[in-house]
């Protein structure tokens, strides 16, 4: 199985190119941290490398939580689109081991390529990251940027086990077929355990850590990280609910209309992997910055510790590599999931919708995911914005401009429009009678 999984990989290129690139960029972020521990190492700074540590513990930690949840989800979303040629192996006599052989083959084979490729992104976002904490004086101007064996054991190491394991699962997953829908419990068991670790740290920020200022930032910052990613997994209720309360505009607006209800309707766990990167965009994103906007107006004019920068500068350093992370995961799960529709989309233009039909369809598809990814996600701030203001400012709706958090709603309308509309129009092209069977 391990020589088909190769054939696999030469043969569907573009099939793995989405796992591939969430590998990569999740092997630069976290070779990108872990050169900080080389470069601790290496430094003769005390005050300096513990910067260096933390930096590299906090940001490197949370980068490893959602690159896992990225790989994972891709690639579920990858097995899923192979039904038909994982059903044809088990008619042909494959057992689910040689199955989840060949899927974890492709994943790490794919996950080595992707490790190797990133080298060099990831000196670079290391060589920025030590910048960055240089010119904000928290590590000495004179501290060399080293890049070695914690920064290349993160990048492979991490990169290649993750994407085994989540290689494994999504092929048990795949290779049961119908019984993945008795094992529902296990991912909503998670989201329940995420949003609990979530509320935990949300009631730590309001009470124990009232008063104590900046080291509030601590629990509330991973508030909304875990409520984000517990939501995330509640991506296929939440998507039904928001498409069950606006099916009635949304039906209304035509065939398109229609059509975009049923196809969530049939096609809600699918549509779920567009959710989950929007929830966490949204989330980590609103979470971070009114924290930070919060700890400012908090901070204006009195006297702050000394690791107050090193904060700062922690917070904007890992929303910003966070967040791009996890608009690429949603532009790449929207492509390569409205490729997959090639064929729906063709039987649909046989049986008489045209082009504009089906693309106002996907359109409104992907307003119904953002409209439940964005409101996921902001109740997902919530967990850190609330505890934080009370804990911080002593009131629990902060006084904040709603700017930033339309520029957020806003990137999560562009990066789903655009990469859904780019991808359909594209998959559109050419006589509905080329498609294939």
């Amino acid at each position: 199985m391990i020589g088909v999984a190769l054939r696999n990989l030469r043969h569907r290129p573009g099939g793995f190119a989405a796992t591939l690139l969430s590998s990569l960029l999740g092997a630069a972020l976290l070779m990108a941290f872990g050169s900080l521990i080389d470069t601790a190492a290496a430094s003769t700074d005390p005050a300096g490398a513990d910067s260096l540590y933390t930096t590299a513990a906090v940001g490197g930690g949370w980068c490893l939580v959602i690159v896992a949840f990225a790989v994972t989800s891709t690639l579920t979303l990858s097995v899923r689109q192979r039904a038909g040629q994982i059903t044809a192996l088990r008619r042909l006599g494959a057992t689910p081991r040689q199955v989840r052989r060949m899927v974890v083959g492709e994943a790490a084979a794919v996950a080595v390529l992707a490790a190797a490729l990133a080298v060099p992104a990831g000196l670079l976002l290391g060589r920025l990251l030590l910048t960055l904490l240089q010119r904000t004086g928290q590590v000495a101007g004179s501290v060399g940027f080293s890049f070695g064996t914690a920064a290349l054991a993160a990048g492979f190491g991490v990169t290649l086990v993750g994407s085994g394991l989540a290689g494994s699962a999504a092929a048990r997953r795949g290779a049961r077929g119908r019984g993945t829908h008795d094992r529902q419990w296990i991912r909503r068991a998670g989201g329940v355990v995420f949003l609990l670790a979530g509320t935990g740290c949300a009631v730590v920020t309001a009470t124990v850590m009232d008063g104590r200022g900046i080291d509030a930032m601590q629990t509330a910052g991973q508030a909304g990280i875990w409520a984000a990613l517990g939501l995330a997994l509640f991506a296929p209720e939440l998507l039904r609910l928001v498409t069950a309360v606006a099916a009635v505009v949304v039906g209304r607006l035509g065939a398109a209309g229609e059509l975009a209800v049923i196809g969530v309707r049939q096609r809600t766990r699918q549509l779920a992997g567009t959710v989950m990167p929007v929830i966490l965009f949204s989330g980590i994103a609103t979470g971070t910055v009114y924290m930070q906007d919060i700890e400012n107006t908090a901070a204006a004019g009195t006297a702050q510790p000394d690791y107050a920068q090193d904060v700062k500068t922690l917070n904007y350093v890992v929303v910003g590599m966070i967040t791009v992370f996890v608009a690429v995961m949603l532009v790449n799960t929207l492509v390569a999931a409205t490729t997959h529709r090639r064929r729906e989309f063709a039987q649909q233009r046989l049986a008489g919708s045209t082009r504009g039909q089906l693309l106002a369809m996907v359109a409104l598809e992907g307003l119904l995911a953002t409209v439940t990814g964005v409101l996921a996600g902001t109740a997902a701030a919530m967990f850190t914005v609330l505890p934080f203001g009370s804990a911080r400012a002593g009131r629990v709706w902060p006084d904040a401009s709603p700017g930033p958090y339309a520029v957020v709603v806003a990137l999560a309308v562009l990066l789903t429009g655009a990469a859904l509309l780019g991808t359909a129009r594209r998959t559109l092209r050419g006589p509905a009678v080329a498609a294939p069977a």
